[in-house]
């Protein structure tokens, strides 16, 4: 369990052969479930047709669309674009690199369920029965039906149980006939999806490289940002919480005349447990509104890259507005605001 641990923790630390893995076991799963899938042809000339492309199309949306689901991109590349510009501004180059990124790995699993069900051909097989060349492979010497009793007969190919036309063509040649060019196309497939992965990885940065390394920087950057984020809510809403409390069951003990539990005494020195930075990391932040404000001016304004020292862009009154809320006396060295323009 400790190994399956550590490498679980190494996918999540790294979020590129995080989504590589998840995209090759969505392909695995592909090709598991087509394996276990009960493919049953309805053998009737107006429904074979329909059913197989269903099979061989329906699956890969799903999964297509699963590739998106499961990736966490997604929901940051929504954030990103539909996000006010404030002070920070959206680049289209960042954007579509994040998007072609996550539709190259969705696109994975789908194209494994294609590429199985052509090489495997009984799809093919359901869909084509009907156009079998009976003048190359049959003999209707003799034969006095009408074109529609012969796609009826054509139409059960695919279900040897109830096939009847042998006299006409074997059901044997036809279904050999149909699943030489399923395989066909299927290698045809797989090899057009490699070329093309290959045109997409090799050659793409070749033309425009330092668009493509922009482009692959920043969309790291906005990921690593959104982690950093998280992880400072989820310190700051902690000791949030916990000052909260402490003043909650302070108030308690001070109505019910209770001497204070130590764990709850204000005084170092009395309590070598309780940090007395704890409270300076609120930065001024004493209500829940002036929290919610401070997260929305968060996604209203973004604060611009720069690094070099801060600069009171009022423009849009966005670091104005953060600054003045609830008089918040923030200490300039703890202020960071970036510029750059993308």
């Amino acid at each position: 369990m400790d190994k399956f641990r550590m490498i679980f923790q190494f996918l999540q630390a790294n979020q590129e052969s995080f989504m590589n893995g998840i995209c090759g076991i969505m392909a695995l799963a592909s090709a598991q479930l087509y394996t276990t899938f009960d493919f049953n042809c309805p053998c009737l000339p107006n429904y074979n047709l329909s059913y197989a492309m269903g099979v061989l199309c329906v699956p890969p949306i799903v999964l297509f669309l699963l590739g998106f689901v499961m990736n966490n991109n997604v929901s940051m590349l929504a954030e990103e674009w539909k996000r006010p510009i404030g002070m920070r501004q959206k680049d289209a180059a960042v954007l579509r690199y994040m998007f072609c990124s996550m539709t190259q790995r969705a696109l994975i699993a789908p194209a494994v369920w294609i590429s199985v069900t052509l090489l495997h051909g009984e799809s093919f097989i359901c869909a084509f029965c009907t156009s079998v060349p009976i003048d190359k492979l049959g003999n209707m010497t003799g034969v006095d039906l009408s074109e529609k009793e012969i796609k009826r007969i054509l139409a059960r190919i695919p279900c040897k149980d109830i096939y009847d036309g042998n006299h006409i063509i074997p059901q044997e040649v036809a279904t050999r006939y149909l699943r030489c060019i399923s395989q066909a196309f299927g290698w045809t497939f797989v090899l057009l999806m490699t070329f093309l992965a290959f045109l997409i990885r090799a050659i793409r940065p070749c033309f425009t490289q330092a668009a493509f390394l922009k482009s692959k920087y920043w969309s790291h950057y906005i990921d690593i940002e959104r982690k950093l984020f998280d992880e400072t809510c989820t310190e700051h809403a902690k000791t949030f919480a916990k000052l909260c409390i402490q003043q909650f069951f302070e108030t308690i003990n001070r109505d019910m005349n209770m001497p204070h539990t130590p764990i709850l005494e204000k005084n170092p020195e009395k309590n070598p447990e309780q940090n007395p930075e704890e409270s300076d990391k609120l930065l001024g932040v004493t209500s829940q509104g002036t929290m919610n404000t401070l997260l929305k001016n968060w996604h209203k304004c973004k604060p611009p890259l720069n690094l070099n020292a801060y600069e009171h862009q009022n423009g849009n009154g966005c670091i104005k507005e953060t600054l003045e809320l609830n008089n918040l006396n923030i200490p300039k060295k703890e202020i960071v605001t970036y510029y750059s323009k993308v």
